[in-house]
């Protein structure tokens, strides 16, 4: 098979796999007050062992999966791990390398999240479950302290759909989250030492229509960075980010997540849609640090198309000298979606089990994922 090379110094080494399953693990409450825990509707807590044993089959050793911090804390400051420990030592039993994320835009209901006491559990909750995974598995973790930032900043703290459903205090909840990641990162550190920690936010491109002013744009566009840039120091020092905040980049991304501004959206055959490899080129130089893919997928038969659309931008970067250490199909498996609960059919393996165990698998993604893993294999082979 014929590749071009990636960068000769460079070859993915971050994961257990090039491409990773996610599954989606969201515990927030919806605008209505209503508490998600997916994990728990998709019954992934139960069949753990089973899901990330389909998962080996298709050649994924590496997962993203999530810690339900509103049922280890549920009483202020007592940690209870029943919730994780199968969860944990099914991915141990699967040899599955798993990357947890702490916080899925859900927390305990005792916290004000804008509090400065949020920070605190927050930090000895990091801790503690840093501490628990490295006596669980005799390795220190790899973990996203808080997921995606910017979005539960803009859609919790200034839009009012999700928790803590407020609105005009973005900025506000943008920073004290930021300061819950740093202090988080530094507990994970102190308690087990060779941690890597993820920044995992959204990745848009917003393109300017008709009349529009070109530097506001270019301003929206540049906001989306805030967080990261707060966690690396490179905006608010005095909220105490540098270095140490974060590893790796996950960046998030979506067949809409380009759009004209307050129009619509926008694809790839549009000539204001900025090619995602330039985009990943992007965040590579400016926070200098390694970068994945950390969500991607679409729902319905367009699983397949999408995933060849991905392949062929990621190819172009790495390239193009993108560092990429992975791809992260999610979520991996369907789910009942966040406002209605309708099914939502979005990922190599469909919800329901054959036989109350093993979930159906979605074949023609099953067969392009195939595809792209041996793509990317040529690819880096070649280097």
């Amino acid at each position: 098979m014929h590749a071009e090379a990636a960068p000769r110094d460079f070859a993915p080494t971050l994961f257990d796999s090039f491409f990773l399953g996610g599954f989606e693990c969201s515990t927030h409450r919806r605008g209505d007050g209503q508490r998600l825990d997916v994990i728990a509707a998709t019954g992934h807590d139960r069949l753990a062992l089973q899901d990330y044993r389909q998962l080996r089959e298709h050649g994924i050793t590496a997962a993203r999966d999530g810690v339900r911090w509103h049922l280890v804390e549920r009483a202020p400051g007592r940690h209870d791990w029943s919730s994780l420990l199968p969860m944990l030592r099914a991915a141990e039993q699967a040899r599955m390398q798993v990357t947890w994320d702490l916080m899925h835009f859900g927390w305990p209901d005792h916290l004000d999240v804008f509090s400065a006491r949020f920070v605190a559990h927050f930090a000895r909750y990091a801790g503690a479950f840093a501490r628990l995974h490295l006596a669980e598995t005799g390795r220190a973790p790899m973990l996203c302290p808080i997921n995606e930032i910017s979005f539960l900043s803009h859609g919790g703290g200034e839009m009012g759909w999700i928790n803590p459903r407020t609105r005009g205090r973005g900025a506000e909840l943008r920073r004290n989250l930021v300061r819950a990641a740093i202090a988080a990162a530094q507990a994970i550190r102190a308690a087990a030492p060779g941690a890597t920690l993820l920044a995992i936010e959204p990745l848009v491109h917003i393109a300017a229509g008709a009349g529009h002013d070109p530097a506001r744009i270019a301003a929206l566009n540049e906001e989306q960075h805030a967080a990261l840039d707060m966690l690396d120091g490179q905006r608010e020092p005095g909220l105490g980010g540098g270095a140490d905040s974060f590893d790796a980049v996950g960046v998030n991304y979506y067949w809409n997540h380009q759009w004209v501004h307050h129009g619509a959206r926008i694809g790839a055959d549009d000539p204001r849609y900025r090619p995602l490899a330039r985009l990943m080129q992007d965040i590579g130089s400016r926070y200098d640090r390694p970068i994945f893919l950390s969500e991607t997928g679409i729902e319905g038969p367009k699983r397949p198309e999408w995933l060849r659309y991905i392949g062929r931008a990621l190819r172009d970067a790495v390239k193009a000298g993108v560092k990429l250490e992975g791809i992260c199909l999610y979520p991996i498996m369907g789910h009942p979606g966040w406002d209605d609960d309708r099914y939502c059919p979005n990922g190599l393996l469909e919800m329901a089990p054959h036989d109350g165990i093993r979930r159906p698998v979605h074949q023609p993604l099953a067969a392009e994922l195939a595809r792209q893993q041996a793509l990317f294999r040529a690819v880096f082979a070649a280097a």
